[in-house]
């Protein structure tokens, strides 16, 4: 018992330090080509200074340590295992007795708790810096109010109205609208609004209306009821849960909530009336992510452990570094059909970790009983 603890401590020290190494890596390479990329963009506009474009790269820096986490589990996991093979020490731990899943359940919790800091810990960092990061881009490089504002779009909502029934609801529908930092203004504005039924009690037109101090601001107004002439009210106040922050997030990438701030959030989408499927796939695709660091671990481990007397082991350490990123092809796939309402958001983020799981402990079993 005590060899068998004392050689799970010695692999999973190896493992978190090769995952460490090569996911320290892997962020830096990809920051490197985000920051290209920022040079590239800002290079049409002088006024944009050098440290700007270096501070929004290491701003996103958390956010892709995130994405490549999964990589570096299975890269780091391969490399860690394969010097383990090539050095006979995992060879000597099975001739002693040791199974592969004993001394495999300390690199898999490892694998398992990088995915539980990334989830609860990194994510908060990552979705701030990166909101932070978007904002800076768009005001200085992309020199856009959002992405409403640049598709000129209309907005359509769906929100709470108590003022002429409990259990009301009013329908606002705007052109024109326009996001800034800290005000939404629209034109053209219609609110319907409506009882518990859903049938309609009155219909306001405005010329304009503006949102701030938890309310609509309605100007030049004109109140339309059934059966009665059109009535003209000038100015009015219809309350709202939304804010202009809200609002500006509900618009922007998933990737800037954090998760203990998503369920909320995609509450107050489905209350307001937008699509909150982008939302919740991020959420389940956070939560599974343990899952698929642990997944990669014993692919790794399941392809970079045949002993060298066999022979092939380079095909076979090519074999797991493609199965990893034809697991990430799969997860991409999934993303796109759960995105399009084609699947279950939560099967679409937990069946790829669910599948390469599957192909793992197959591959263990085989190396175990062969």
């Amino acid at each position: 018992m005590g060899l068998a603890m004392t050689l799970s401590v010695y692999i999973a020290r190896q493992f978190t330090a090769a995952v460490c190494v090569v996911l320290t890596g892997l962020a830096l390479l990809v920051m490197l080509f985000d920051f290209i990329e920022l040079l590239r963009r800002a290079a049409t506009r002088p006024e944009v200074a050098f440290g700007l474009v270096t501070t929004i790269a290491l701003m996103k820096l958390p956010y892709w340590v995130l994405q490549v986490l999964p990589f570096a589990v299975l890269l780091g996991g391969i490399a860690a295992f394969w010097r383990l093979t090539r050095s006979s020490e995992l060879i000597v731990a099975r001739a002693a007795g040791l199974s592969a899943w004993q001394f495999l359940a300390a690199p898999l919790a490892c694998a398992v708790l990088f995915g539980v800091l990334a989830t609860a810990g990194l994510s908060p960092l990552s979705s701030m810096l990166f909101r932070q990061a978007e904002t800076l881009d768009n005001i200085h490089i992309r020199q856009s109010g959002g992405p409403l504002a640049l598709a000129g779009g209309q907005l359509w909502l769906r929100q709470a109205d108590r003022a002429l029934d409990p259990q009301g609801v009013a329908v606002l529908h705007a052109r024109h609208v326009s996001m800034e930092a800290k005000k939404v203004t629209t034109d053209e504005v219609s609110v319907f609004r409506l009882d518990g039924r859903d049938r309609l009690l009155s219909r306001v037109e405005a010329a304009h209306a503006k949102l701030e101090h938890g309310a609509w601001h309605l100007t030049g107004a004109r109140t339309i009821r059934p059966d009665q002439l059109p009535q003209d009210v000038g100015e009015m106040v219809l309350p709202t849960d939304l804010t202009v922050r809200r609002m500006q997030e509900s618009f922007q990438s998933p990737d800037t909530l954090s998760v203990w701030a998503l369920p909320g959030f995609i509450g107050l989408l489905d209350s307001a009336g937008f699509s909150a499927v982008r939302h919740r796939l991020h959420f389940q695709a956070l939560l599974a992510l343990p899952l698929l660091c642990g997944t990669m671990a014993l692919v790794a481990a399941g392809f970079s452990m045949r002993p060298v007397r066999r022979g092939g082991v380079a095909k076979m350490i090519g074999y797991g570094v493609a199965s990893g990123f034809f697991l990430f092809m799969v997860s991409k796939v999934a993303e796109e059909f759960g995105q399009s309402g084609a699947l279950p958001t939560v099967l679409a983020a937990w069946a790829p970790a669910g599948a390469g799981l599957m192909l793992a402990v197959s591959l263990l079993l085989h190396l175990e009983d062969g």
